[in-house]
């Protein structure tokens, strides 16, 4: 596996925003995915823990903002948490607590904003 295979450059992206790890298919674990292109084991996907998943969600919104999202109006905030509630970042346990602190805001501005987008 290398990244100049054009399958595994294809789904490169793809892996990076999910926060997954590509590894050979000889090192696939059990809870590995191995992805086969054309009959051929090329690439495995190590993919991330939920906990991870939120870290890496709340880190790509950072980014795409260019800022901290403590930093932003409570408008973009209140997309952020939309967002957020669409990927299931509050599936994940205490994904309240842990987004309430990258937005700089209480738990309790958390549920207001999604009791807002309920009520619509």
């Amino acid at each position: 596996m290398t990244a100049e295979e054009p399958f595994v450059a294809a789904v490169k992206p793809l892996i990076d925003a999910m926060g997954g790890e590509l590894l050979p298919p000889g090192e696939a674990g059990p809870d590995d995915v191995v992805l086969a292109w054309e009959g051929t084991d090329v690439v495995a996907v190590r993919l991330p823990q939920l906990a991870d998943s939120l870290d890496h969600i709340l880190a790509a919104l950072e980014r795409r903002h260019g800022r901290p999202l403590a930093d932003l109006d409570r408008k973009a905030k209140q997309e952020a948490v939309r967002t957020l509630e669409a990927r299931g970042a509050f599936t994940v346990r205490h994904g309240v607590e842990t987004v309430a602190g990258a937005l700089g805001v209480s738990r309790f501005t958390i549920y207001n904003y999604l009791n807002r987008e309920k009520e619509r």
